[in-house]
């Protein structure tokens, strides 16, 4: 599974990494990214809800 976050949407309001920062952390230009290529096992369900709590719906998981 990965997961992908569109810099253009992204409004850097943080959800995501409250949700689940062993996915997604700040990148350089403070945006949320995700740090990992594979979502880890285990991490699944939080990276989907923070995904499903990205309030311009930036984050894709596939």
């Amino acid at each position: 599974m990965k997961a992908v976050v569109d810099q253009d949407l992204c409004i850097s309001c943080g959800t995501c990494i409250d949700v689940c920062p062993e996915v997604y952390d700040w990148n350089d230009e403070e945006k949320a990214y995700a740090v990992v290529d594979e979502v880890p096992d285990g991490q699944e369900d939080q990276a989907k809800e923070a995904a499903e709590s990205c309030p311009t719906e930036a984050i894709k998981i596939s």
